[in-house]
């Protein structure tokens, strides 16, 4: 498993994805061009950029859904390009999901949508599945009786709950969140951002979301990577974003809101 320094700090952090050189495009557009990032063990880290920067493509891409045309991704020490299917398989079994509107299947109940992963990966009885989706349910806030329920009979932020609890349904030690906060009201985003907070420190999870909301990325995550000109522009903390030189980074972290939020936080 490869290690890097810690920035400021003697420690090594364990590098839990890493990425090189991934170029992806769409016919004679490229949207990502040799891009290199790394996630580390234990982190929530915020990746932000502009409308059409590649945020959700680079997401798709580093779990195998998008195909590349450059560059090589490596998933919990496997290079997961060239792992055979038995082995991909079983790095797919530690990778949670939540991708954006959440979509769950809207023939299914929220119980039995966190069953899939379960049915599809695990051998256990009925009964114990249900007991352990049931726990999963309860482990993100929902009552009880949401379990029975169908996606159309939920609010939105009930939705993204039960998106996460299919996501947590095996266990996962990495959870990718697509814009978990979009079209959630403020308070309802702010206790989501609580939520994944807490998860990570009681789970021990790593956390790969990509967000636009300034009030997740100063709240919740340890650092931010940012996707500009087809690549990551900067990874750091807050305040490395604040004191990096490019136009579009500055106007966004120091805009009016940003502003707000800083002498909040």
């Amino acid at each position: 498993m490869t290690t890097q320094p810690e920035h400021g700090h003697g420690r090594e952090k364990e590098v839990v994805i890493s990425g090189r050189g991934i170029t992806v495009g769409f016919g004679d557009r490229l949207i990502l061009e040799n891009l290199d990032i790394n996630v580390y063990r234990g982190e929530i880290l915020g990746v932000v950029g502009a409308s059409g920067t590649g945020k959700s493509v680079l997401l798709r891409t580093i779990l195998g859904l998008q195909k590349k045309r450059a560059g090589s991704v490596e998933i919990l020490g496997v290079p997961y390009d060239d792992a055979d299917p038995d082995t991909r398989a079983s790095i797919d079994r530690r990778l949670g999901v939540l991708f954006q509107q959440g979509a769950l299947f809207s023939s299914l109940t929220v119980l039995q949508n966190v069953e899939f992963p379960m049915r599809e990966h695990l051998r256990l009885s009925p009964r114990l599945m249900e007991e352990l989706a049931r726990l999963k349910i309860e482990l993100v806030g929902l009552a009880p009786e949401a379990a029975d329920r169908m996606p159309s009979e939920l609010s939105g932020g009930m939705i993204k709950r039960a998106s996460l609890a299919r996501a947590l349904a095996m266990d996962p030690a990495i959870v990718f969140l697509d814009e978990p906060t979009s079209g959630l009201d403020p308070i309802g985003a702010a206790e989501f951002d609580e939520l994944i907070a807490t998860l990570r420190d009681t789970l021990g999870l790593t956390v790969f979301m990509v967000t636009h909301d300034l009030d997740s990325l100063y709240t919740v995550c340890d650092r931010i990577a940012v996707l500009g000109d087809r690549h990551v522009l900067i990874e750091g903390t807050i305040d490395d974003l604040l004191a990096f030189d490019h136009p579009w980074v500055q106007k966004y972290f120091r805009g009016v809101r940003a502003r707000r939020l800083e002498s909040e936080v």
